[in-house]
C-alpha cells in the first residue's frame, strides 16, 4: 500500500479509536490523528508477530482495518495513561 493509503487508514482508525474510547485527550485532534497513523502500523506489526498473519493485505481488506483500529486503541490507551499520570503529578504539587 502507498503512504497515502496508510495515512488515510490511520486517520480513520484514529477516529474510530476515539469513538470507542470517548473522553478528553490532551493534544486534541492532531495527536489523535498521529496516534491513528502509528496505531495502524502497530496493529499490522502485532498481527504479523502474534498471529502470524499478513494483516496488511490491502486498503479494502477487513483485516487491515481491524489491525489498524486495534493498534490505535492500544496507543490511545497508552497515551492517556502516560499523559494523565503527568497531569496528576502536576496537580498534586499545587
Amino acid at each position: 500500500m502507498s503512504i497515502i493509503a496508510w495515512i488515510a487508514i490511520g486517520l480513520l482508525a484514529g477516529a474510530v479509536a476515539k469513538a470507542l474510547m470517548p473522553g478528553k485527550d490532551p493534544g486534541g485532534i492532531i495527536v489523535t490523528m498521529l496516534i491513528g497513523i502509528a496505531g495502524g502500523l502497530l496493529g499490522g506489526f502485532l498481527g504479523k508477530v502474534i498471529f502470524g498473519v499478513d494483516s496488511i493485505d490491502g486498503f479494502f481488506d477487513l483485516s487491515t482495518w481491524i489491525a489498524a483500529i486495534v493498534g490505535s486503541v492500544i496507543l490511545l490507551a497508552l497515551y492517556r495513561l502516560f499523559t494523565n499520570r503527568g497531569h496528576r503529578r502536576g496537580h498534586a504539587h499545587a
